[in-house]
């Protein structure tokens, strides 16, 4: 049952199911995330305060920024794996943010505040929010262990991220609080941005498409290894978070946590399209009490399909007592696995 659900929600989010669903008339506005022609892409272009350089992560335009910075100083590494940076696997990170604020998950759930709403302060986000919270460790984590790895080369000025209004200890705030508070989380992403121990030996210049592949999938892996991390210790953490939203909102936050250990077995691709791809499935609203998979009305087949095998997934694993998750990560332990894994499921959608 457990094989079968996993099978379930690769073969729904598989790039070949998801080319069959995609129109050819993409906008730029369904490209990329929602206001990043708006965001900041340069360091310097954010406010300068005592000599630090102060980022609103409560502010879902400054958290897109911190994005769009990561991507354009990343970007001359990724020239080899697709035009105008689109190759550049940490797509897979702003996309996603940019569906939970579209799908105003990144709102007050609580309603206590008019926080990430059109009729109050439509561009914060809150402390209240699950989604808003797990975020943070997956954009403010990655982005001070980019430069703590020196990707943005010598700065002028600190980093310093603002506090939110309550919850304060939940989070870090410069480079050297994070080191102190979760010095593994910030070495894996340290690991993964670090330029002269990782970005210059990985993306040199390849000149056959095996090479390439072959580096890709280190560099992926290195990503999802820190990803993972991410969420493994923000998970707990931010577990009170969930009573604020209904019960299927809560499974289904709980659910896309477990499945991102699937995925990431994988070494999935988090390019500018495949993620493009891959997110077409998801909830286009938060769920609400009443809400009853697979049979939820104003969402698609595909989406209901993709609620279904996260929750049944979860479910095994759980009841596996995580046996299932290890069984995956052993099947896809070599390049060959994964290769292998992924040709499988795009024949099991293409038949």
């Amino acid at each position: 049952f457990g094989l079968c659900a996993l099978l379930a929600v690769t073969l729904t989010l598989s790039p070949a199911s998801a080319a069959g669903q995609s129109g050819n008339g993409v906008t730029r506005e369904d490209v990329y995330p929602p206001l990043w022609d708006l965001a900041l892409e340069n360091l310097l272009d954010f406010p300068v305060k005592d000599n630090k350089i102060v980022i609103n992560a409560w502010n879902y335009e400054d958290r897109l920024g911190v994005y769009k910075s990561l991507l354009k100083a990343s970007a001359k590494y990724f020239g080899a794996f697709g035009p105008q940076n689109s190759g550049n696997i940490l797509w897979g990170l702003p996309l996603q943010h940019g569906w939970q604020f579209h799908t105003g998950r990144l709102a007050d759930p609580s309603g206590v505040t008019s926080c990430g709403y059109e009729n109050g302060e439509l561009l914060c986000q809150s402390v209240r929010s699950w989604w808003s919270c797990m975020n943070y460790y997956l954009s403010i984590i990655p982005f001070l262990g980019a430069v703590e790895a020196g990707l943005f080369g010598q700065l002028p000025y600190e980093i310093e991220i603002l506090s939110p209004e309550e919850q304060k200890d939940d989070f870090c705030y410069s480079v050297k609080d994070c080191w102190s508070r979760m010095p593994k989380l910030m070495d894996d992403w340290k690991a993964f941005f670090e330029v002269n121990n990782f970005l210059k030996n990985i993306f040199r210049t390849v000149s056959s498409t095996s090479s390439s592949s072959f580096k890709l999938d280190d560099a992926l892996g290195l990503m999802w290894k820190a990803h993972t991390s991410s969420i493994a210790y923000a998970l707990p953490k931010f577990q009170d978070r969930l009573k604020y939203v209904s019960g299927p909102e809560a499974n289904f936050g709980e659910d896309w946590a477990d499945g991102v250990d699937f995925i990431a077995a994988t070494h999935f691709l988090t390019d500018l399209q495949t993620t493009n791809r891959f997110q077409a499935f998801l909830p286009q609203r938060v769920l609400v009490k009443g809400d009853v998979i697979p049979f939820i009305s104003d969402f698609s087949s595909q989406q209901n399909k993709v609620l279904l095998a996260l929750r049944a997934l979860h479910k095994a694993n759980k009841l596996t007592g995580g046996l299932l998750l290890k069984l995956w990560q052993k099947a896809m332990s070599t390049e060959a696995g994964r290769e292998k894994g992924r040709k499988l499921m795009e024949r099991l959608t293409l038949g």
